[in-house]
């Protein structure tokens, strides 16, 4: 079994001479308890090319301290890190190497770095005796373990606040190291700075080549249009605002991997948000960017994140409809309402969170995540791409409004009913598609495309409500017929029913207000130049 703590520290740099200043003057500290020396002994294992440690992840295997086992730290902010450990074993344990496949992909993880640590200890506690931090100051050798690979040693000082504390306390101890002359380490990390200084060529190592296949570009050069040269955009060019944008989404996308198979709240729901603002940059951005090359990987992210939605819209759905139930009038629940919403859940759910761990797992997942690499290592840009972001951008951001409008429109025509609940689902992706657009350009237009993208966003949040409307209504209407084959009263599910029909009529009324408010003409022109 893994266990998981989330880990806040400061480092120093230090040197055999440097002095502590006393730490009982910061505010809190009644005592600062020497708990003495221990000796560390840990081997960091990463692949060839360095894949996790260009990720700011760490993967050691310890022996020493009180923490001896394997520890795998992914970054969470700067100074944070969440930290997952196994009990001490030859190898890696299969609960950690999964949480950074997406990184390793098929490459090989093995021993890069040994670092011998002498630990002197010394914990802060207050006048109760509770721990706030631990301080300890570190004499390090380390050891390169591939060929060529040097030693060096040094000595630094960490910080690291108590499980539950609070983290302002750290900024107290800081600010006394400073004014003690104690500067913070140039370094994040003991194997970022083992890396660079026993790298065989005096700490500079050339990044290797992506390990991602290149992929078939799809037509012909005759069918493509312009391409760019393959050098990296000028500064200020659309490509280089997409680019990064999609550099963004790419790293969103591997981020939150470790976190969906931890089952972390939220992470599913993110890391599909991040497979979608790819999908709609591409299509948003074809002038800038090659469909040719892009839309086989926009049918992959389609797929990943309807495989990812599985769990993600029944638990959604399940909460809406728990609400739902928890706001009516107890003479009003009549029949086993709480127990058949459990069973159809159960039913509904069982193995979802298993269901998108095997896809993270699987080799098309991977393959996507290859092409996503070689993409961005060597992007199909178009002609266009060249063109300063501020000119071509607004274009591909106002040709997503004019679907949108267009959908609008056509729904709003519509009478109540199936069609139109279609024609608002339609209406509704594409004022997601629009948001995102607006979303990607904001770094490139500033203010204007900030206020577009949350005028889409409230469209869409109308849209999206009445979809979901739609959906709790299918599933009443199932649990109703259930109910009834059961021998139950059906009586509180259609309640539920028609306040579900209700909310999607008023969200219908609804519309047309906040659309007059999205369509703004003045906001288009402001975006157009």
């Amino acid at each position: 079994m893994a266990d998981t703590k989330r880990e806040i520290e400061r480092k120093y740099e230090a040197t055999p001479e440097t002095r502590l200043p006393d730490l009982t003057r910061v505010p809190g500290v009644s005592a600062v308890i020497d708990k003495g020396v221990r000796e560390l002994d840990a081997v960091y294992y990463d692949t060839a090319d360095l894949r996790l440690a260009d990720s700011a992840i760490t993967l050691r295997r310890r022996t020493g301290g009180d923490d001896a086992g394997w520890h795998l730290k992914l970054p969470v902010a700067p100074g944070v890190r969440d930290e997952i450990t196994a009990p001490l074993a030859e190898e890696i344990p299969r609960t950690l190497a999964s949480l950074v496949r997406a990184r390793t992909r098929d490459a090989e993880l093995a021993p890069v770095v040994r670092l011998l640590s002498s630990r002197d200890i010394r914990h802060l506690v207050d006048a109760d005796g509770k721990l706030l931090a631990e301080l300890s100051r570190d004499s390090v050798r380390a050891e390169r373990l591939t060929d060529g690979g040097r030693t060096a040693a040094w000595d630094e000082i960490e910080v690291e606040l108590a499980d539950d504390g609070d983290p302002a306390f750290l900024d107290a101890v800081d600010k006394k190291l400073r004014k003690a002359g104690v500067k913070p380490a140039e370094s994040p990390s003991k194997l970022a700075r083992a890396l660079a200084e026993t790298a065989p060529n005096a700490g500079k190592r050339a990044k290797s080549e992506s390990p991602a296949a290149e992929q078939p570009r799809g037509s012909s050069p005759a069918e493509q249009p312009p391409r760019t040269a393959t050098a990296e955009p000028a500064p200020g060019t659309a490509g280089a605002h997409i680019l990064a944008f999609l550099r963004e989404q790419r790293d969103a996308l591997l981020a939150y991997d470790p976190a969906v198979r931890r089952d972390l709240p939220d992470s599913v729901h993110q890391m599909r948000v991040a497979t979608r603002r790819l999908r709609s940059a591409f299509r948003s951005y074809r002038k800038i960017i090659d469909r040719a090359v892009t839309d086989p990987i926009g049918d992959e992210l389609k797929w990943l994140a309807a495989e990812l939605g599985v769990a993600r819209d029944q638990e959604v759905l399940t909460e809406r409809l728990k609400s739902r139930i928890d706001a009516v009038p107890r003479p009003l629940l009549l029949g086993p309402v709480r127990g058949r919403l459990r069973v159809w859940t159960v039913a509904h759910g069982s193995g979802s969170r298993r269901r998108a761990v095997a896809v993270l797992d699987s080799k098309r997942y991977r393959a996507l995540l290859d092409s996503l690499d070689t993409l961005l290592a060597d992007p199909p840009l178009l002609k266009a791409a060249r063109g300063a972001a501020a000119r071509i951008i607004p274009k591909a951001i106002l040709k997503d409004y004019d679907r949108l409008a267009a959908r609008v429109d056509h729904a709003l025509e519509l009478p109540a009913g199936e069609a139109r609940d279609l024609a608002m689902h339609d209406a509704r992706k594409a004022a997601k598609r629009a948001r995102y657009a607006g979303e990607a350009a904001t770094p490139a237009l500033g203010k204007v495309a900030k206020k577009f993208a949350k005028r889409m966003k409230a469209v869409q949040t109308v849209l999206g409500d009445h979809q979901d409307s739609v959906v709790a209504r299918e599933a009443l209407r199932n649990l109703a017929i259930q109910a009834h084959a059961a021998g139950e009263s059906a009586f509180t599910w259609g309640l539920l029913y028609g306040q579900e029909q209700a909310q999607a009529a008023e969200r219908e009324r609804e519309l047309p207000g906040v659309w007059h408010k999205a369509s703004d003409p003045d906001l288009r022109a402001a975006l157009a130049g």
